[in-house]
């Protein structure tokens, strides 16, 4: 939950950061359907990111693919168009095939703070992250949705990736 909910801010630290669980060494590349986070990524946006109040400029992972029991470094630059206060946050879900091993809601001003990040969140932001994945991530397909609201509900992105180990 550390990568993902440290992506947050940017493109959700609760997206590469869910417990380590959010990317797998044999990854496969999925087709471009138009919703594919700009960079060097396995990323999807949930549906149509013009309508986010975070513009997600890029978000590069190094290695990408990564691999268990390895550094992961996450590169990643967006925009907020609207400040965000207090009480934003994040819906996290993190499937292991059909079983659902996280399903959680996060305050996003908390997780931020992963990334030396405080609310009220305004304007642009670059962000790099390093995480150590752990060498005993079971093998297999590892589903994860960060959907990224508002105190008022308005959403601010929302980002999904499926990834093998």
């Amino acid at each position: 939950m550390k990568v993902l909910l440290s992506f947050a801010p940017l493109f959700l630290s609760a997206l590469v950061a869910s417990k380590s669980l959010l990317f797998a060494a044999n990854q496969q590349t999925l087709v471009d359907n138009g919703l594919s986070v700009p960079g060097d990524n396995p990323l999807e946006f949930c549906s149509d990111p013009t309508k986010f109040i975070l513009t997600i400029e890029n978000v590069d992972l190094d290695p990408n693919p990564p691999q268990k029991g390895k550094n992961l470094q996450i590169k990643a630059k967006g925009n907020f168009t609207e400040k965000i206060e207090q009480d934003a946050y994040i819906n996290l879900s993190v499937k292991y095939g059909l079983i659902t091993l996280v399903n959680t809601k996060a305050d996003l001003c908390e997780q931020m703070k992963q990334v030396n990040e405080t609310c009220p969140l305004s304007g642009a932001k670059d962000i790099t992250k390093d995480v150590t994945l752990p060498k005993e991530i079971p093998p297999g397909k590892y589903t994860v949705l960060a959907d990224v609201y508002t105190q008022d509900d308005d959403k601010i992105t929302c980002l999904k990736a499926t990834v093998h180990f």
